[in-house]
């Protein structure tokens, strides 16, 4: 699991994740853009051709945070085995949180 940098939980970061499992053809990406919007996230999910999900979201460190807990919970649609992440400082190229293919 990626550690988050140190500081105030207002600091915007980049969580950048692939996700394993059942995750494909289960309403996953459509789940995952549901949940960031809910949060204010933007960024990005897409299908890779592994049958993996990628995902890159950035906002505040907490509601990061509270994303990457939701992907591992057993709210998220499919079934997730694994989460390998890594995160960084924001960027602040994404205006919304979308489906890329």
């Amino acid at each position: 699991m990626a550690e988050f940098p140190r500081g105030d939980s207002g600091e915007w970061v980049r969580l950048t994740a692939r996700v394993d499992g059942v995750v494909q053809a289960v309403g996953f990406r459509y789940w995952t853009v549901h949940r960031a919007e809910e949060l204010g996230l933007t960024g990005t999910v897409r299908n890779n051709t592994d049958g993996s999900v990628g995902i890159v979201a950035e906002g505040p460190q907490s509601v990061v945070l509270e994303f990457r807990r939701w992907l591992r919970s057993p709210e998220a649609p499919g079934k997730v085995e694994n989460v390998d992440e890594t995160v960084s400082r924001a960027t602040g190229a994404f205006s919304n949180f979308r489906v890329v293919y």
